[in-house]
């Protein structure tokens, strides 16, 4: 598979997988960003995409595809000697797409990475990545990515809020591949994806499946019911899914917006809880 014009793949992994970090509580993160210019999005690229994720291979560009673009981005910045947090370990704990604006996918892009804000909780600090895309100078799609660096902070723990199911569910079948398939079309080759081996390297008992690819395929079963632009996806990411796996897939309509879920198979356990507007 051939990938758009972004930095290498390869070399960021392996820099990734030896980068340590330096963070001490109270440290501010440096304001890092990194740029890409006169991207064209690769149509035959952005076709397995769709067809991994479930969409329609005539349909609109979808919303998490500029996302799973711009990670090379994400790497540049992880593997900066001045960004003082590890590169691997990071947990993804939400993700907000906003669809701005429809444009025509042959015109080149410019895309900006950029790390945002940071506070201490009850579990470590959780930090974010902006992500823009702009062509002509207007932005027409943004992205806000949110991780949590696990340290031992004095912060006291809040009440979660309780993610009900609602609605009849699908029934969703995820085959134990879908990481490595995944990885191959987005560079995102994170060991944990990848196999039960691997993933045991890194605390997991098996690979589980990339989150962004979750949120995709939510989405996904939603295509017709999305306008060509002018929404935002919220997503909150909960616990692993673990390949292969049983899913069940919950859908509720709320006024001017679409409330969606993904859980496990017994349905007592969420992997994820998501808001269209």
């Amino acid at each position: 598979m051939v990938m758009p014009e972004l930095p290498s793949m390869p070399t960021l992994l392996g820099k990734a997988a030896f980068k340590s970090g330096t963070y001490e509580i109270g440290d501010a993160l440096p304001g890092l960003s990194t740029q890409v210019n006169d991207l064209i999005i690769n149509a035959q690229h952005l076709a397995a995409y769709k067809k991994l994720c479930g969409f329609n291979a005539q349909g609109d560009l979808p919303a998490t595809y500029l996302h799973m673009l711009a990670f090379p981005l994400f790497l540049q910045i992880l593997t900066q000697q001045d960004f003082p947090i590890k590169a691997m370990g990071q947990v993804h704990l939400r993700n907000q797409i906003s669809v701005l604006e429809s444009f025509d996918i042959q015109r080149p892009l410019s895309m900006t990475a950029a790390v945002g804000g940071s506070i201490l909780t009850s579990r470590g600090l959780e930090w974010d990545i902006d992500v823009s895309a702009a062509i002509d100078n207007q932005t027409v799609w943004m992205s806000n990515s949110t991780f949590l660096h696990r340290c031992k902070t004095d912060v006291k723990q809040k009440r979660r809020a309780v993610i009900s199911r609602e609605g009849e569910p699908q029934n969703w079948a995820i085959g134990a591949d879908i990481g490595r398939r995944y990885a191959r079309v987005s560079g995102d080759y994170n060991p944990i994806h990848l196999s039960d081996i691997t993933a045991k390297l890194f605390g997991f008992k098996q690979a589980i499946a990339h989150g962004m690819w979750s949120k995709a395929r939510c989405l996904a079963a939603l295509e017709d019911e999305l306008p060509d632009a002018g929404y935002s996806v919220d997503v909150n990411f909960h616990r692993p899914l673990f390949l292969p796996s049983g899913v069940l897939f919950y859908t509720k309509q709320l006024v001017g917006k679409k409330r969606f879920s993904l859980y496990n198979e017994k349905g007592d356990q969420a992997h994820l809880d998501g808001l269209i507007s």
